[in-house]
């Protein structure tokens, strides 16, 4: 019996120690980070935040950004969102001030910038051509850089890729549909 009682005590002792052992080897293997990222197409240099927003909005901003930004030129202009994007302005013939109102179809392109494709042009009662038009306002008004005016193809090419914000975010636009009031925007803010 105390032979047994011996081999027992020993054989518990054994595995008390095998355990406690493999305890401490678990406890000393190095945590292997796994990526948490999925898709074959992230890019680990940015984040991407979706936004939804209002016609509403955007008024506010795409006007309070014309005038923070210095883009108010001699000839006074501002841009409201309806059904469609329309742009007003005044322009200078002879001594008169006459008012003016270009309309323009938006189109959201696969690579995240915009196309407003010039739609109709008032002008006081007066009818002029499309590219005279809007090539006089490429040259009289100011416009950032990202925003091109291609008066032969009659429309503007809005480059948001390269619209310069702050700590280099950028900006995408996904869904640009005013008549449903659905516009969305991917925000890509660097992280490294």
């Amino acid at each position: 019996m105390t032979k047994k009682w011996k081999t027992l005590f020993f054989l518990l002792l054994g595995i008390n120690l095998l355990i406690l052992l493999l305890f401490f080897i678990l406890v000393n293997i190095p945590i292997k980070k796994e990526d948490t990222q999925t898709g074959d197409k992230v890019n680990q240099e940015e984040v991407q935040f979706q936004i939804n927003a209002t016609k509403s909005d955007l008024n506010r901003i795409i006007n309070h950004y014309i005038e923070q930004e210095g883009l108010k030129s001699p000839i006074a202009y501002e841009v409201f969102l309806n059904d469609e994007v329309e742009l007003y302005g005044t322009m200078k013939i002879f001594t008169e001030n006459i008012e003016m109102k270009l309309t323009f179809e938006p189109e959201a392109l696969s690579n995240g910038d915009l196309i407003l494709r010039q739609k109709s042009i008032q002008i006081g009662k007066i009818q002029l051509p499309v590219a005279y038009v809007m090539k006089f306002i490429s040259e009289q008004y100011d416009f950032p850089e990202w925003v091109n005016i291609q008066p032969n193809d009659e429309l503007i090419y809005v480059a948001l890729q390269k619209m310069k914000l702050k700590s280099d975010i950028k900006v995408k636009v996904n869904k640009f549909d005013l008549k449903n009031d659905d516009i969305r925007f991917s925000l890509l803010v660097p992280t490294k």
